[in-house]
């Protein structure tokens, strides 16, 4: 059978700035978007190819005697026109060839390789071949120890490890298998033991790796609701110079007729004066900004279905994290016995390891070793007990061991009290005092019963991560709100919550709960973010704004998300927030940067511009500019240059910083207002007095 190959996603550190191997290319797809209808995606950048087009043909007009007279300076200036379109077009193609590489490594999974087909429903043992092109979304297909899974699915039997390093990157295998939230599996993993009947979940062109490749390919982006108003409030502007600038053509012309002085301006200064104070800057940087976005949510490891995802994640500002795995590390250790009046410890550990023998859970493996560890309680003879063994259960919410006529059983503290209650007995106030203190401490207390006494209750401690409080503390500042969900107890999730620093919390949530919550926010107008990994989640997944699917959960989970962590990490949503809001933080620097230039521009050429016509605005010249050629020359130029500067700016993105929306406006107009208006001051000098050393204007 042919093999794929498991390459790993492209990792976030295997992609640099710039890769030499993606320059060449694309320097080339630079020239081959300067086409109309490349170009009209930016209605910004088309002005200046429009421009560009026009100073070239007034360039061929001087050259055979008609037009404008200074060929020289008109060619310089068309030059300078069409490096300015080349420019932006070279950021855009430079922020795609790095969405292109990781998608090429993602094709590399979309090898052929034969599936083994259920002929027909009524046969279950008849596989025949088939191409995964064949399969269609309700086929069943047999795969085993070293065959490929062919397309996403479902696991309705069997229990196999599976290899999915082709898709995330990581090594170690996982188990899947039918039921529960780990039946899912990706195209293009590898079964290594066992074998699994899967159900297949989607049609051809559908599956995940098809979605991945579509949206890392910068060139499949759709634009976002912001990015689409960004666009709008430049093309006003840009409207506005524009019949500015066509204005003042006439209004030129019939002042020198009138006054009988000075010459008109001419067309190509004109054209230079638009483009100059249009937002050239951050209109031929906008797209690689999107670009650069996705790309860094993927390098992430995280696939993004919708381009808005990604921006919605930047303005998030209600997050709702489950408890465990999240917040907590998730597994749950015995840490303490407390027994109940009249019982030792050394009783209720013996008790409470018999009920855990055979518990395979972290919390039921930690209650047998902290009773070894503590009271040398070990080498039992199961056969010589006579144990059965009952395993906990959504129904009973209790598991332990019946010994002929003995029963124990382990259980949360209003489980056993009903359990007891109806045996006769009472719940003594005594072990409700300790259920109590240790869920206060943010602890699960798990009460032990033997034959319908308490035994007492046994300590489960949940362990807060490490570093997540002062990350809680960075959102809270950035005004973002933190919601714990979790099944606890509230007087446990109240205690986690208090030492974890979130902001509410939701506890013994159920999927209505969620749900609720979630309309609940916004309908205050809020934008909430949420993770989730089990078919119960699809629901609140599908509500959310940004919706984090885990890589390990079902297909119901990943289809009602928006985007889809492949390495099922919880956490990962602080960095997804994290990476929209860099996102959201480089476009609005490079705007304020932008804007700032063009005010900057204003004085460096219009007084130039306009001094033939008015030699009185001489006086306007602060800059003093050596002539007024080199003034317009210098501010096209620097015009240009400045995109390029930026480049790497809008490919990395500005630092992120957890701070305010006010806070980050006032940041925003110190550092790139200011810089703004200053850096064009000392670029067109600069320019300015070069072109005059060297003799070039």
């Amino acid at each position: 059978m042919p093999e794929i190959k498991a390459t790993p996603v492209v990792s976030r550190k295997s992609l640099t700035l710039f890769d030499t191997a993606m320059i060449g290319p694309a320097i080339v797809d630079a020239f081959k978007k300067l086409t109309p209808r490349a170009q009209w995606r930016s209605p910004v950048m088309f002005v200046v190819y429009v421009g560009s087009i026009i100073t070239t043909l007034l360039f061929i007009q001087s050259l055979i005697g008609q037009g404008e007279a200074n060929s020289g300076f008109i060619a310089a200036i068309s030059i300078w026109l069409w490096f300015t379109v080349l420019f932006a077009n070279f950021a855009e193609s430079l922020a795609e060839g790095r969405s292109k590489a990781q998608a090429a490594s993602l094709r590399a999974l979309k090898q052929t390789v034969l599936a083994k087909k259920l002929a027909t429903p009524k046969h279950g043992t008849t596989w025949l071949p088939a191409s995964p092109a064949d399969l269609r979304k309700g086929d069943t297909v047999l795969v085993e120890a070293g065959d490929v899974i062919p397309v996403d699915g479902e696991v309705i039997e069997g229990v196999a490890s599976v290899d999915e390093s082709a898709i995330t990157g990581e090594s170690a295998p996982v188990i899947r298998e039918s039921g529960g939230d780990f039946s899912s599996v990706t195209g293009g993993t590898r079964v290594l033991s066992d074998w699994l009947v899967v159900r297949i979940a989607v049609n051809p062109g559908e599956a995940f790796i098809d979605r991945m490749i579509a949206m890392v390919e910068g060139a499949k982006r759709q634009k976002t609701p912001n990015e689409i108003a960004l666009t709008i409030l430049l093309v006003a502007l840009t409207i506005i110079f524009l019949i500015v600038t066509v204005t003042l053509l006439p209004f030129s012309l019939y002042s020198v007729q009138v006054a009988g002085a000075g010459t008109p301006i001419t067309i190509t200064v004109l054209i230079a004066l638009l483009v100059c104070l249009i937002p050239t800057t951050i209109g031929g940087l906008l797209s690689a900004i999107g670009v650069a976005g996705m790309s860094r949510m993927m390098q992430a490891n995280v696939i993004a279905t919708s381009g808005r995802a990604v921006e919605a994640a930047g303005d998030v500002d209600v997050l709702l994290l489950d408890k465990t795995g999240t917040i907590t590390l998730g597994n749950r250790q015995a840490s303490e016995f407390y027994p109940a009046p009249g019982i030792t410890q050394i009783q209720l550990a013996d008790v409470a390891q018999l009920a855990s023998l055979a518990d395979e859970t972290p919390e039921g493996r930690s209650i047998v070793i902290l009773a070894k560890q503590q009271y040398n309680i070990r080498e039992r003879d199961i056969a010589a007990l006579n144990a059965h063994f009952v395993h906990f259960s959504a129904q009973t919410r209790m598991s332990g061991v019946d010994m002929g006529e003995r029963v124990i059983r382990k259980g949360a503290a209003d489980t056993v009290k009903k359990h007891i209650e109806l045996l006769g007995r009472s719940f003594l106030i005594e072990v409700s005092n300790t259920v109590d203190d240790i869920s206060r401490r943010g602890s699960t207390p798990l009460v032990v019963v033997d034959d319908g006494r308490v035994m007492g209750v046994v300590e489960l401690k949940d362990i807060v991560k490490g570093g997540i409080k002062e990350r809680f503390a960075e959102l809270r500042r950035m005004g973002i709100k933190t919601v714990m969900i979790t099944g606890d107890n509230k007087l446990t999730a109240a205690a986690i919550a208090a030492e974890a620093g979130v902001d509410d919390f939701l506890a013994e949530a159920t999927p209505e709960q969620k749900l609720k919550l979630i309309r609940e926010y916004q309908s205050q107008g809020r934008l909430v973010a949420m993770t989730g990994d089990g078919t119960n989640d699809a629901p609140a997944l599908a509500q959310a704004d940004v919706a984090v699917a885990m890589n390990s959960g079902t297909q119901a989970a990943k289809e009602a998300g928006n985007m889809v962590d492949l390495d099922s990490n919880p956490t990962k949503l602080l960095e997804i927030v994290e990476i929209g809001k860099q996102m959201l933080m480089t476009r609005g620097s490079l705007t304020t940067f932008s804007i700032a230039n063009d005010v900057a521009k204003y004085f460096a050429i219009i007084p130039a511009a306009f001094v033939t016509t008015y030699p009185q605005l001489k006086a306007l010249d602060i800059m003093q500019l050596s002539s007024p050629s080199s003034a317009i020359m210098s501010a096209v130029i620097f015009n240009a240059l400045i995109i390029v500067v930026l480049i790497p700016l809008a490919l990395k993105g500005v630092k992120y910083r957890a701070v305010g929306a006010a806070a980050l406006l006032r940041r925003n107009m110190l550092i790139y207002g200011l810089g703004g208006i200053l850096v064009p001051f000392v670029g067109i000098k600069l320019i300015d007095m070069i072109l005059t050393v060297f003799g070039l204007i």
